[in-house]
Protein backbone atom coordinates (compact mmCIF):
# COMPACT_ATOMS: atom_id res chain seq x y z
CA UNK A 1 0.00 0.00 0.00
CA UNK A 2 0.43 3.99 -1.44
CA UNK A 3 1.21 6.94 -0.28
CA UNK A 4 -0.27 11.44 0.38
CA UNK A 5 2.02 13.98 2.25
CA UNK A 6 2.99 17.65 3.14
CA UNK A 7 6.39 17.53 1.25
CA UNK A 8 4.97 16.01 -1.70
CA UNK A 9 2.74 19.67 -1.98
CA UNK A 10 6.22 21.66 -0.90
CA UNK A 11 7.76 19.56 -4.12
CA UNK A 12 5.37 20.64 -6.30
CA UNK A 13 5.53 23.78 -5.55
CA UNK A 14 8.98 23.92 -5.72
CA UNK A 15 10.64 24.88 -9.26
CA UNK A 16 10.93 22.21 -11.77
CA UNK A 17 14.21 20.50 -11.75
CA UNK A 18 16.00 20.97 -15.59
CA UNK A 19 15.06 17.61 -17.58
CA UNK A 20 14.75 16.21 -20.75
CA UNK A 21 10.36 16.87 -20.05
CA UNK A 22 7.92 14.37 -20.74
CA UNK A 23 10.03 12.09 -22.87
CA UNK A 24 10.23 8.52 -21.80
CA UNK A 25 13.35 6.15 -21.78
CA UNK A 26 13.73 1.98 -20.61
CA UNK A 27 14.57 1.98 -17.15
CA UNK A 28 17.67 2.13 -16.43
CA UNK A 29 18.25 -1.04 -14.26
CA UNK A 30 21.07 -2.39 -12.14
CA UNK A 31 20.49 -6.00 -10.24
CA UNK A 32 22.89 -5.41 -7.51
CA UNK A 33 22.20 -9.33 -6.46
CA UNK A 34 22.66 -11.11 -9.91
CA UNK A 35 22.29 -14.96 -8.45
CA UNK A 36 18.80 -13.32 -7.74
CA UNK A 37 15.83 -14.46 -10.05
CA UNK A 38 12.60 -13.63 -8.87
CA UNK A 39 10.04 -12.26 -10.22
CA UNK A 40 7.25 -9.70 -9.07
CA UNK A 41 3.67 -8.78 -9.40
CA UNK A 42 2.39 -5.34 -11.40
CA UNK A 43 3.45 -1.92 -9.30
CA UNK A 44 2.60 1.31 -10.66
CA UNK A 45 5.18 4.59 -9.66
CA UNK A 46 4.14 8.30 -9.96
CA UNK A 47 6.49 10.17 -11.81
CA UNK A 48 5.82 14.29 -11.03
CA UNK A 49 7.30 16.05 -12.52
CA UNK A 50 7.11 14.09 -15.90
CA UNK A 51 3.29 13.65 -15.33
CA UNK A 52 3.63 10.02 -16.13
CA UNK A 53 2.71 6.77 -14.36
CA UNK A 54 4.94 3.67 -14.80
CA UNK A 55 3.77 0.54 -14.81
CA UNK A 56 6.36 -2.37 -14.29
CA UNK A 57 7.00 -5.75 -12.95
CA UNK A 58 10.26 -7.82 -12.17
CA UNK A 59 11.05 -10.41 -14.39
CA UNK A 60 14.20 -12.98 -13.54
CA UNK A 61 15.73 -10.04 -11.79
CA UNK A 62 15.34 -7.52 -14.10
CA UNK A 63 12.67 -4.78 -14.28
CA UNK A 64 9.89 -4.75 -17.04
CA UNK A 65 7.89 -2.22 -18.16
CA UNK A 66 4.00 -3.05 -18.82
CA UNK A 67 3.26 -2.44 -22.52
CA UNK A 68 2.01 0.98 -22.62
CA UNK A 69 3.87 2.40 -19.97
CA UNK A 70 4.84 4.99 -18.98
CA UNK A 71 0.90 6.93 -19.21
CA UNK A 72 1.21 10.39 -18.95
CA UNK A 73 -1.83 11.83 -17.37
CA UNK A 74 -4.19 13.81 -19.04
CA UNK A 75 -3.22 17.52 -20.00
CA UNK A 76 0.04 16.10 -18.17
CA UNK A 77 -1.62 17.01 -15.01
CA UNK A 78 0.71 16.73 -11.68
CA UNK A 79 0.10 13.48 -9.86
CA UNK A 80 0.33 13.20 -6.15
CA UNK A 81 -0.98 10.27 -5.13
CA UNK A 82 -2.35 7.01 -6.29
CA UNK A 83 -3.76 3.64 -4.67
CA UNK A 84 -5.28 0.51 -6.22
CA UNK A 85 -8.74 -1.59 -5.15
CA UNK A 86 -8.43 -4.33 -3.41
CA UNK A 87 -9.50 -6.78 -6.18
CA UNK A 88 -6.87 -5.51 -8.23
CA UNK A 89 -9.09 -4.22 -11.28
CA UNK A 90 -9.08 -0.44 -10.65
CA UNK A 91 -6.39 2.05 -10.20
CA UNK A 92 -7.18 6.26 -8.43
CA UNK A 93 -4.70 8.60 -9.33
CA UNK A 94 -5.17 12.04 -7.58
CA UNK A 95 -3.64 14.67 -9.71
CA UNK A 96 -3.75 18.95 -10.03
CA UNK A 97 -7.11 18.47 -12.04
CA UNK A 98 -8.61 15.99 -9.95
CA UNK A 99 -8.30 12.39 -9.43
CA UNK A 100 -8.56 9.75 -12.25
CA UNK A 101 -9.94 6.18 -13.02
CA UNK A 102 -7.84 3.69 -14.50
CA UNK A 103 -8.67 0.35 -15.43
CA UNK A 104 -6.01 -2.62 -14.99
CA UNK A 105 -5.99 -4.85 -17.35
CA UNK A 106 -3.88 -7.84 -18.81
CA UNK A 107 -0.38 -7.74 -17.72
CA UNK A 108 -1.09 -4.62 -15.83
CA UNK A 109 -1.89 -2.28 -18.89
CA UNK A 110 -3.73 0.57 -17.92
CA UNK A 111 -6.95 2.08 -19.83
CA UNK A 112 -8.43 5.50 -18.51
CA UNK A 113 -11.90 5.74 -17.35
CA UNK A 114 -14.96 7.40 -16.53
CA UNK A 115 -14.92 8.42 -20.08
CA UNK A 116 -11.42 10.56 -20.01
CA UNK A 117 -12.93 12.40 -17.03
CA UNK A 118 -12.26 13.07 -13.86
CA UNK A 119 -14.23 11.08 -11.12
CA UNK A 120 -13.73 14.11 -8.14
CA UNK A 121 -12.36 17.48 -8.73
CA UNK A 122 -10.98 17.69 -5.86
CA UNK A 123 -7.10 18.22 -4.87
CA UNK A 124 -6.44 14.82 -2.97
CA UNK A 125 -2.75 14.22 -1.26
CA UNK A 126 -3.69 10.89 0.08
CA UNK A 127 -5.48 8.15 -1.27
CA UNK A 128 -7.32 4.74 -0.24
CA UNK A 129 -9.77 2.49 -1.10
CA UNK A 130 -11.27 0.72 1.48
CA UNK A 131 -10.77 -3.31 1.77
CA UNK A 132 -14.55 -3.64 0.53
CA UNK A 133 -13.50 -1.44 -2.05
CA UNK A 134 -16.89 0.72 -1.88
CA UNK A 135 -15.25 3.75 -0.88
CA UNK A 136 -12.24 6.00 -2.03
CA UNK A 137 -10.77 7.86 1.08
CA UNK A 138 -8.94 11.49 0.29
CA UNK A 139 -8.05 14.15 2.00
CA UNK A 140 -6.24 17.08 0.65
CA UNK A 141 -4.21 20.37 2.06
CA UNK A 142 -6.52 22.74 1.42
CA UNK A 143 -9.86 21.92 3.63
CA UNK A 144 -9.75 20.43 6.66
CA UNK A 145 -11.75 17.30 5.52
CA UNK A 146 -11.70 13.89 4.90
CA UNK A 147 -13.99 12.60 2.20
CA UNK A 148 -15.43 9.59 0.53
CA UNK A 149 -16.16 8.86 -2.25
CA UNK A 150 -18.70 5.82 -3.07
CA UNK A 151 -17.76 3.34 -5.84
CA UNK A 152 -19.53 1.14 -7.85
CA UNK A 153 -17.34 -2.60 -7.46
CA UNK A 154 -17.86 -3.29 -10.73
CA UNK A 155 -17.22 -0.26 -12.81
CA UNK A 156 -14.63 1.18 -10.67
CA UNK A 157 -16.58 4.86 -11.55
CA UNK A 158 -18.64 6.61 -8.65
CA UNK A 159 -21.84 5.23 -7.98
CA UNK A 160 -22.65 8.89 -7.05
CA UNK A 161 -21.87 12.50 -7.16
CA UNK A 162 -22.20 12.78 -3.46
CA UNK A 163 -19.20 12.79 -1.35
CA UNK A 164 -19.42 11.89 2.18
CA UNK A 165 -17.36 14.01 4.83
CA UNK A 166 -16.07 14.66 8.23
CA UNK A 167 -14.29 17.60 9.42
CA UNK A 168 -10.63 17.61 10.26
CA UNK A 169 -8.96 19.24 13.46
CA UNK A 170 -6.51 20.22 10.94
CA UNK A 171 -5.40 20.89 7.42
CA UNK A 172 -2.10 19.57 6.94
CA UNK A 173 -2.67 16.10 6.10
CA UNK A 174 0.08 14.21 5.54
CA UNK A 175 -1.47 10.01 5.20
CA UNK A 176 -4.40 8.36 5.75
CA UNK A 177 -4.60 4.87 6.87
CA UNK A 178 -7.77 2.22 6.76
CA UNK A 179 -9.24 -0.83 9.13
CA UNK A 180 -9.37 -4.55 6.97
CA UNK A 181 -13.12 -3.49 7.47
CA UNK A 182 -14.31 -6.48 5.86
CA UNK A 183 -12.37 -8.77 8.23
CA UNK A 184 -14.39 -10.93 10.56
CA UNK A 185 -11.10 -9.66 12.72
CA UNK A 186 -12.35 -5.92 12.74
CA UNK A 187 -15.01 -5.38 15.53
CA UNK A 188 -13.58 -1.82 15.95
CA UNK A 189 -12.64 -0.19 12.36
CA UNK A 190 -11.43 3.09 11.78
CA UNK A 191 -9.44 5.32 9.57
CA UNK A 192 -6.15 7.09 10.99
CA UNK A 193 -5.56 10.12 9.80
CA UNK A 194 -1.43 11.84 10.07
CA UNK A 195 -2.09 15.56 10.52
CA UNK A 196 1.66 16.74 11.26
CA UNK A 197 1.95 18.59 14.21
CA UNK A 198 -1.94 18.35 15.15
CA UNK A 199 -1.30 14.80 15.54
CA UNK A 200 -3.01 11.53 14.05
CA UNK A 201 -7.26 12.34 13.68
CA UNK A 202 -8.79 8.88 14.51
CA UNK A 203 -12.52 8.50 12.63
CA UNK A 204 -14.88 5.10 13.15
CA UNK A 205 -15.94 3.90 9.69
CA UNK A 206 -18.44 1.59 9.14
CA UNK A 207 -18.57 0.84 4.98
CA UNK A 208 -22.15 -0.64 4.95
CA UNK A 209 -23.40 3.10 6.34
CA UNK A 210 -24.75 5.60 3.83
CA UNK A 211 -22.35 7.92 5.77
CA UNK A 212 -19.07 6.03 6.68
CA UNK A 213 -17.74 8.11 8.97
CA UNK A 214 -18.25 8.67 13.04
CA UNK A 215 -17.21 11.19 15.29
CA UNK A 216 -13.28 12.54 15.29
CA UNK A 217 -10.90 11.91 18.30
CA UNK A 218 -7.74 12.87 18.19
CA UNK A 219 -4.18 10.98 19.44
CA UNK A 220 -1.59 14.15 19.98
CA UNK A 221 1.84 13.75 19.06
CA UNK A 222 4.66 12.87 21.22
CA UNK A 223 6.63 15.81 21.65
CA UNK A 224 4.57 19.54 21.04
CA UNK A 225 7.83 19.72 18.17
CA UNK A 226 6.92 16.67 16.56
CA UNK A 227 4.37 15.94 13.46
CA UNK A 228 2.71 12.90 12.50
CA UNK A 229 4.08 11.49 8.94
CA UNK A 230 2.88 8.50 8.08
CA UNK A 231 0.37 5.66 9.72
CA UNK A 232 -0.07 2.16 8.72
CA UNK A 233 -2.58 -0.35 10.08
CA UNK A 234 -1.63 -3.72 11.20
CA UNK A 235 -2.72 -6.32 7.77
CA UNK A 236 -4.74 -8.35 11.01
CA UNK A 237 -6.27 -4.96 12.50
CA UNK A 238 -4.26 -5.64 15.65
CA UNK A 239 -2.39 -2.37 15.68
CA UNK A 240 -2.11 1.35 14.83
CA UNK A 241 1.61 2.39 13.58
CA UNK A 242 1.89 6.31 13.50
CA UNK A 243 5.57 7.65 12.70
CA UNK A 244 6.18 11.04 14.14
CA UNK A 245 9.65 13.60 14.58
CA UNK A 246 11.04 13.82 17.41
CA UNK A 247 9.97 11.41 18.96
CA UNK A 248 13.18 9.40 20.08
CA UNK A 249 16.18 10.68 21.60
CA UNK A 250 20.06 10.34 20.08
CA UNK A 251 21.09 12.10 16.97
CA UNK A 252 17.87 10.38 15.23
CA UNK A 253 14.66 11.42 16.73
CA UNK A 254 12.09 10.19 14.65
CA UNK A 255 10.12 7.37 16.34
CA UNK A 256 7.29 4.88 15.78
CA UNK A 257 4.18 4.81 17.85
CA UNK A 258 2.11 1.93 18.84
CA UNK A 259 -1.25 1.42 19.93
CA UNK A 260 -3.26 -1.85 19.93
CA UNK A 261 -6.57 -1.33 17.76
CA UNK A 262 -9.35 -1.46 20.58
CA UNK A 263 -12.31 0.75 21.34
CA UNK A 264 -9.72 2.84 23.43
CA UNK A 265 -6.26 3.39 21.42
CA UNK A 266 -4.13 2.98 24.31
CA UNK A 267 -0.11 3.79 23.55
CA UNK A 268 1.73 0.58 24.30
CA UNK A 269 4.17 -0.25 26.90
CA UNK A 270 7.79 0.45 25.33
CA UNK A 271 6.46 2.85 22.71
CA UNK A 272 7.77 4.90 20.76
CA UNK A 273 10.51 2.64 19.00
CA UNK A 274 13.30 4.87 17.69
CA UNK A 275 13.11 4.75 13.40
CA UNK A 276 16.81 5.06 13.10
CA UNK A 277 16.14 8.68 10.91
CA UNK A 278 14.66 11.84 11.57
CA UNK A 279 11.77 11.69 9.37
CA UNK A 280 9.54 8.19 9.18
CA UNK A 281 7.54 9.40 5.87
CA UNK A 282 6.29 5.83 4.84
CA UNK A 283 5.56 2.82 6.94
CA UNK A 284 4.91 -0.75 5.62
CA UNK A 285 3.67 -3.49 7.91
CA UNK A 286 4.89 -6.93 6.33
CA UNK A 287 1.71 -9.46 5.17
CA UNK A 288 2.11 -11.91 7.83
CA UNK A 289 2.26 -8.78 10.82
CA UNK A 290 5.54 -10.12 12.10
CA UNK A 291 7.64 -7.18 10.40
CA UNK A 292 7.36 -3.52 10.06
CA UNK A 293 9.75 -1.31 7.39
CA UNK A 294 10.00 1.91 8.01
CA UNK A 295 11.37 4.70 5.01
CA UNK A 296 13.37 7.61 6.63
CA UNK A 297 13.53 10.45 4.49
CA UNK A 298 16.53 12.19 6.33
CA UNK A 299 18.93 10.63 8.32
CA UNK A 300 21.23 12.57 10.58
CA UNK A 301 24.31 13.44 8.93
CA UNK A 302 23.73 11.67 5.67
CA UNK A 303 22.28 13.00 2.20
CA UNK A 304 20.52 9.96 1.60
CA UNK A 305 17.70 8.06 3.99
CA UNK A 306 17.04 4.43 5.15
CA UNK A 307 14.66 1.38 5.51
CA UNK A 308 14.66 0.32 8.72
CA UNK A 309 12.62 -2.55 10.09
CA UNK A 310 11.44 -3.98 13.09
CA UNK A 311 9.98 -7.20 14.36
CA UNK A 312 6.51 -7.83 15.98
CA UNK A 313 6.57 -9.69 19.30
CA UNK A 314 3.08 -10.78 20.85
CA UNK A 315 2.81 -11.72 24.18
CA UNK A 316 -0.75 -12.50 24.78
CA UNK A 317 -2.94 -9.14 24.65
CA UNK A 318 0.66 -7.21 24.76
CA UNK A 319 2.94 -6.01 21.60
CA UNK A 320 6.39 -4.73 21.01
CA UNK A 321 8.87 -4.34 18.81
CA UNK A 322 12.65 -5.46 18.13
CA UNK A 323 14.63 -3.43 15.77
CA UNK A 324 16.55 -5.26 13.09
CA UNK A 325 20.22 -5.36 13.41
CA UNK A 326 20.92 -3.52 10.05
CA UNK A 327 19.51 -1.01 7.99
CA UNK A 328 18.83 -0.98 4.46
CA UNK A 329 20.42 2.11 2.15
CA UNK A 330 17.82 3.99 0.65
CA UNK A 331 18.37 7.54 -2.11
CA UNK A 332 17.46 10.63 -1.29
CA UNK A 333 14.24 11.52 -0.08
CA UNK A 334 12.34 7.97 0.30
CA UNK A 335 9.27 8.57 0.69
CA UNK A 336 6.69 5.51 -0.29
CA UNK A 337 6.91 1.77 0.39
CA UNK A 338 5.02 -1.06 -1.14
CA UNK A 339 4.89 -5.06 -1.11
CA UNK A 340 4.42 -6.50 -4.50
CA UNK A 341 1.35 -9.50 -4.39
CA UNK A 342 4.35 -12.21 -4.97
CA UNK A 343 5.65 -11.68 -1.25
CA UNK A 344 9.36 -11.81 -2.92
CA UNK A 345 10.23 -8.11 -3.50
CA UNK A 346 9.78 -4.71 -0.60
CA UNK A 347 9.27 -1.89 -3.17
CA UNK A 348 10.92 2.08 -2.30
CA UNK A 349 11.04 5.47 -4.25
CA UNK A 350 12.51 8.05 -3.78
CA UNK A 351 11.53 11.83 -4.77
CA UNK A 352 15.42 12.99 -5.24
CA UNK A 353 16.60 9.80 -7.05
CA UNK A 354 19.75 8.35 -6.56
CA UNK A 355 17.84 6.00 -7.89
CA UNK A 356 14.25 6.54 -7.97
CA UNK A 357 12.98 2.98 -7.39
CA UNK A 358 15.04 -0.08 -5.40
CA UNK A 359 13.49 -3.35 -4.71
CA UNK A 360 14.83 -5.18 -1.63
CA UNK A 361 14.35 -9.04 -1.05
CA UNK A 362 13.88 -10.38 2.30
CA UNK A 363 17.49 -12.62 2.98
CA UNK A 364 17.32 -16.08 3.71
CA UNK A 365 19.30 -16.19 6.48
CA UNK A 366 18.73 -13.37 8.72
CA UNK A 367 15.09 -13.21 9.19
CA UNK A 368 13.69 -9.88 8.08
CA UNK A 369 16.97 -8.48 6.96
CA UNK A 370 16.80 -6.56 3.45
CA UNK A 371 18.50 -7.36 0.71
CA UNK A 372 19.40 -4.87 -2.45
CA UNK A 373 18.63 -6.88 -5.55
CA UNK A 374 17.64 -3.62 -7.72
CA UNK A 375 18.08 -0.38 -8.20
CA UNK A 376 16.59 1.88 -11.38
CA UNK A 377 15.36 5.39 -12.91
CA UNK A 378 11.86 5.01 -13.58
CA UNK A 379 12.10 7.40 -16.67
CA UNK A 380 13.86 9.83 -17.70
CA UNK A 381 15.32 11.33 -14.92
CA UNK A 382 14.72 13.86 -13.14
CA UNK A 383 10.95 12.31 -12.69
CA UNK A 384 10.42 12.81 -8.82
CA UNK A 385 8.70 9.75 -7.78
CA UNK A 386 6.84 10.58 -5.40
CA UNK A 387 4.11 7.53 -4.81
CA UNK A 388 4.33 3.82 -5.14
CA UNK A 389 1.72 1.27 -5.00
CA UNK A 390 1.37 -2.42 -6.50
CA UNK A 391 -1.56 -4.83 -7.34
CA UNK A 392 -2.61 -7.02 -4.87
Amino acid sequence: MTIGKLARLLLAAAPLLAGCGNFWQAPSTTNTTPSTKLSSGVFFVLNQQTSQIAADSIVSGTLTSVTGSPYTLPGSAAPYALAVSPNGSFLYVSASTGIYLYTIGSGGALTLGNSSSVISSDLATTLQVDSTGQWLLEAGPNLSELLAIPINTSTGAAASTIEQKVLLPAASVQQLAISPNDSSTCSTCYVFVALGSAGTAVIPFSPTNSNPFGAVSTIAVKNSAGAALSVAVDPSNRLLYVGETVASSGSNTGGVRVFPIAATLTEASGSPYASGGLAPYSILPKSNGDYIYIANRAVSGSSTGNISGFAVTTTGTSYSLTALSSTASAGITPVGLAADSSGNFLLAVDSGGSPDLEAYTFDTTTAGKLDSALTSTTGTDPVQAVAIAAVP
